[in-house]
């Protein structure tokens, strides 16, 4: 990555943490919250992970004992709102038991160690890919780590920092070494990311008024 590529990418930082401020993520409560988000946020968006989680609230379901005595068949039946309600009912219970069996229900045992430690652990749990380890890391472990999502991709594709079909690794090693390694930074650029993604670009770019308007870039890509 060049001096410009990298200097690009913190102008990109600047200019919608001045049009839109703090962004105060992840919207959850506990880290229990943020990895349960994480994996019920997979192809669907956080309102129907909201009304998932609530469901889950008014059960009493919220903690990692009662997720593990919850039969998978009634946690499908309360994280419906979530979309593809069984296979994301068996990907916490992979969770779930891979933390119980391995790490003795500690979240503290399993984000021991380095980052590529800690993220190698999560990447073996069955249903968890990079994007949801490293959402996980950074939010619910505080994990200098970036999280690439699909706004992220485009946003960069179209000002022609990354090109069309770069690998993930790829976009978030990138990130990692353009910008200071601190947990606060990557945690509000995420975010930041993604409100520009969903008032300006979309599938379908709206650069009028878009904070990045004046940098280069290809409203098509």
């Amino acid at each position: 990555m060049t001096q410009k590529h990298s200097r690009q990418i913190r102008e990109i930082f600047d200019r919608l943490f001045e049009a839109f401020g703090p962004q105060h993520w992840w919207p959850a409560r506990t880290p229990l919250e943020v990895i349960v988000g994480a994996i019920l946020t997979q192809n669907t968006s956080w309102r129907n992970v909201e009304r998932a989680i609530g469901n889950l609230h008014a059960a009493g379901a919220l903690s990692w004992a009662k997720l593990r005595a919850l039969p998978q068949s009634e946690l499908a039946r309360l994280i419906q709102p979530s979309g593809s309600f069984r296979v994301k009912a068996k990907r916490l219970k992979e969770f779930v038991n891979f933390l119980w069996t391995a790490h003795g229900g500690s979240l503290e045992s399993l984000f021991a160690g380095s980052l590529d430690e800690a993220r190698k652990r999560l990447l073996a749990i069955h249903g968890i890919g990079p994007e949801t380890a490293d959402a996980i890391l950074l939010y619910a472990a505080r994990r200098a780590t970036f999280v690439v999502d699909a706004y992220t991709v485009r946003i960069l594709r179209r000002h022609f920092l990354i090109p069309s079909g770069a690998r993930y690794e790829d976009v978030r090693k990138m990130l990692k070494a353009a910008l200071p390694d601190e947990v606060g930074l990557f945690n509000e650029f995420h975010a930041l990311f993604v409100e520009l993604g969903k008032r300006f670009c979309g599938r379908r770019a709206t650069c009028d008024g878009c904070p990045l308007a004046g940098m280069p870039h290809d409203a098509m890509l």
